[in-house]
């Protein structure tokens, strides 16, 4: 189980307590969405959704949205107090919690930005990125935590980039102008960064305690740039940096 998941699952709690919304009847829904409906048609064909490894599920709390990238996909239904208790244990589990987080507190007004971009957002997201990373944090060296492909071309003819992805089909491949790395040699990218870019689908499949602390502090002290919708509520609770500039 996920430390920090755990974490944040404990403090939405007490929100939703403080909120008077955990007792409700909360019809909550979630679903996989079609890769159209999802991210309709971005520049490219090498996003992850494209290729059936991931798909988005979806939470609905009255009009507000919530969502989170998964493997493990499939429809539920039941009450933000059920899905409250659910046990962590699976990315299925995970992935239903998570978008449901972000569903609800998009429902209390305490988070915008939780419905991923579509079409020429991906690739317009991917070009604010570099300006706003030499903004923030100068010219540091950067490992990108997860497979987005825009990001990689755009972030790879600016900075010291190195990519790390689960996906053995880009293990050991140059994508986009870069290899992407696994397992063998994430220790050492993540040592070697100056900057951790990590994709909020890190909370959904419980690797994120690999790259933060509670205090959302680096595991090396490097800073940590999350991006992506999955985490969008996480990072209003919890005060992590997140760029998502594109999604509603």
């Amino acid at each position: 189980m996920s430390a920090i998941l755990a974490a944040v699952r404990d403090r939405a709690v007490d929100v939703w307590k403080q909120e008077d919304i955990l007792g409700q009847s909360v019809q909550v829904m979630a679903g996989p969405l079609t890769v159209k409906q999802a991210i309709g048609v971005p520049d490219g064909n090498d996003f992850p959704i494209q290729k059936g490894k991931e798909k988005l599920m979806e939470a609905v709390i009255g009009d507000a949205r919530g969502q989170a990238f998964t493997d493990d996909f499939g429809t539920f239904s039941a009450t933000l107090g059920e899905i409250a208790g659910l046990s962590l244990d699976s990315n299925f589990n995970r992935s239903v919690f998570v978008a449901a987080f972000n569903a609800a507190m998009r429902s209390l007004g305490r988070v915008d930005n939780t419905v991923h971009c579509k079409d020429c957002g991906p690739r317009d997201c991917a070009a604010k990125l570099p300006e706003y990373v030499r903004h923030s944090y100068g010219n540091p060296r950067i490992t990108q935590v997860g497979f987005q492909p825009a990001m990689i071309e755009a972030m790879g003819k600016t900075f010291e980039l190195r990519v790390l992805d689960l996906d053995p089909d880009n293990v050991g491949q140059v994508r986009r102008g870069v290899l992407v790395e696994g397992e063998d040699t994430a220790a050492e990218a993540i040592e070697w960064a100056e900057l951790l870019m990590v994709t909020g689908t890190t909370l959904a499949n419980a690797t994120i305690d690999d790259f933060i602390d509670a205090e959302g502090v680096g595991v090396t002290g490097a800073p940590v740039l999350f991006y992506g919708t999955t985490i969008a509520a996480a990072c209003d609770l919890m005060g992590w940096n997140r760029f998502c500039p594109m999604s509603t």
